[in-house]
């Protein structure tokens, strides 16, 4: 595990994961959120959100969460071990809700300077419908690499936890 993308609906625990794997596997992570929005939430246009990770997977290691279906196939091609949350959308929209109440007029470090946490009808629309709309694209694509790369799905808060356990007990 030395290229790991991790992917799934808003409030899945990706960034969490991210960082804590990063900690214990002594590798950069990049939480494309933090990389994409500029102050204000200004939106990055997708050419340079290719070149930014084309340049990003190019690199010996790397750990990168976040979604981006525009350009998720640069992540996936060039990673070695994939995490999808596959988490129930309750559980998700859940910790998005916490997560607004606990970062309130505070910037997350897994976002950019200027982007304090928000919530919206959009954003909270997507999450919810995240299972019936991008999980069977994202199954998809998986089911087309898996034999060539780790594939991790991860269905439960426990499935989490203990995958982050194991990746621990063998560093």
């Amino acid at each position: 595990m030395k290229k790991i993308v991790l992917i799934g609906s808003g409030g899945s625990g990706k960034s969490s994961l991210a960082q804590k794997l990063g900690d214990i596997l002594a590798i950069e992570v990049y939480h494309l959120d933090a990389i994409f929005w500029k102050p204000g939430w200004v939106g990055t246009p997708k050419e340079e959100q290719k070149t930014v990770q084309e340049e990003l997977v190019s690199r010996e290691s790397w750990i990168i969460d976040g979604n981006y279906g525009g350009t998720i196939d640069i992540r996936l091609q060039a990673a070695d071990t994939i995490v999808f949350f596959d988490l129930s959308k309750w559980v998700c929209i859940y910790r998005v809700l916490k997560r607004r109440v606990q970062y309130r007029n505070k910037k997350r470090n897994d976002m950019a300077e200027g982007c304090e946490e928000r919530i919206n009808l959009q954003f909270l629309k997507w999450v919810w419908e995240y299972p019936e709309k991008q999980k069977p694209k994202i199954l998809e694509k998986l089911h087309g690499i898996s034999n060539e790369k780790e594939v991790i799905i991860l269905k439960y808060p426990k499935d989490v936890r203990d995958f982050l356990e194991k990746v621990n007990s063998i560093n």
